[in-house]
C-alpha cells in the first residue's frame, strides 16, 4: 500500500475551513475487521457510557485515554493518521484519547452544538493546537445523525460552554448567529472515510431516527509542545510510538479470532 500523505492544498483547505474530509483513507478489509471486532467486543460495551441530550436521546460513548495492543490503537498510532495530524498541526502530537461513538437505530441521541476545545481548554491546555481523526465505522447519513460542521468556524476562537443535558454544549447565541454567516455542512461518510477536523470547530449530529446505527472511531490528538500545565481526565504529553499501517490488519485479525474463540464459534479467516 502506497503510503498516504497530505498534499499541500489539502493542508490548505483545512487551515481553511476547519475540517478536511479523506474518503477511502482505510479499505474494506480494515474497516470489516473494525466493525466486527467492536460489535462483539464486551470490553468496549463495558466501557460504555450514556450521555443525554436536551431533548433526553441517548448516545453511547466509549472512551480510553491508555492504548492496550488492539485494533483500536493500531489505528491511533497508525502512520496514515498520526503523520497527517502531525502536518495539520504543526509538529509532533501525542494520543489525548480515543473513543468510540455509538448511536442505535430509533434510539440514538444527538451531540448539542461544541467545540472540543470548548472543554478540553478547561484541562490546563494553553492553546487549540489539538484536532481529531473520526473515521466511520457505518455509513453515516442525514438520516442516521452524521456530524454537520460550521464551516470556518474554528476562525471564531474558543467560545463559552455550559451544560447541556449530560453534554458539554456552546453559547448558542453565538451559534445561532454563527449559522447565519457560515455555510452548514452535512458530512455524510462512508465506511473507511476519515474526517480530520480542528478542536475549535463548531460541530453537532441530530437523533438517529432511522433503522441503521451510526459508530464511529475518533482519535484525539494534542500537540506535543501544548502539554497541559496541569493533571485532568487526559494525559499529559507522553511520546507516541507509530506502528506501520499494516499492523491494522495483523492485531485486528488476531483479535478478531480471539473473540471467536470467546464466542464459541471456530475462527474463521478476515
Amino acid at each position: 500500500m502506497r503510503a498516504f500523505q497530505l498534499t499541500d492544498q489539502q493542508v490548505a483547505q483545512f487551515n481553511e475551513d476547519g475540517y478536511l474530509m479523506v474518503p477511502g483513507l482505510f479499505d474494506s478489509e480494515e474497516m470489516d475487521l473494525l466493525y466486527k471486532i467492536g460489535k462483539a467486543d464486551q470490553g468496549l460495551s463495558d466501557l460504555a457510557r450514556n450521555r443525554r441530550d436536551n431533548q433526553g436521546g441517548v448516545s453511547k460513548l466509549s472512551l480510553r485515554n491508555d492504548l492496550p495492543d488492539d485494533i483500536y490503537s493500531a489505528f491511533v498510532r497508525s502512520h496514515r493518521i498520526v503523520d497527517a495530524m502531525e502536518r495539520l498541526l504543526g509538529g509532533e502530537v501525542y494520543h489525548y484519547h480515543h473513543k468510540m461513538m455509538i448511536k442505535e437505530p430509533f434510539v440514538g441521541g444527538a451531540w448539542e452544538w461544541h467545540q472540543d476545545y470548548g472543554y478540553w481548554y478547561s484541562n490546563g491546555c494553553l492553546f487549540p493546537y489539538m484536532a481529531s481523526c473520526m473515521i466511520a465505522v457505518d455509513r453515516a447519513t442525514k438520516e442516521n445523525g452524521c456530524l454537520q460542521v460550521l464551516k470556518g468556524s474554528h476562525h471564531m476562537g474558543r467560545i463559552e460552554h455550559g451544560v447541556a443535558g449530560d453534554q458539554t454544549g456552546a453559547d448558542m447565541e453565538r451559534v445561532q448567529h454563527a449559522m447565519e454567516r457560515l455555510e452548514l455542512v452535512y458530512c455524510e461518510m462512508e465506511p473507511g472515510t476519515a474526517l480530520f477536523f480542528h478542536s475549535n470547530l463548531l460541530h453537532t449530529s441530530a437523533q438517529n431516527k432511522s433503522p441503521n446505527p451510526r459508530w464511529a472511531l475518533i482519535c484525539c490528538y494534542n500537540a506535543a509542545r501544548n502539554d497541559p500545565y496541569k493533571e485532568s481526565g487526559h494525559p499529559r504529553y507522553h511520546y507516541l510510538e507509530k506502528w506501520p499501517d499494516e499492523r491494522i490488519k495483523e492485531i485486528g485479525r488476531e483479535q478478531w479470532a480471539e473473540l471467536q474463540e470467546q464466542m464459541g464459534s471456530e475462527p474463521v479467516s478476515a
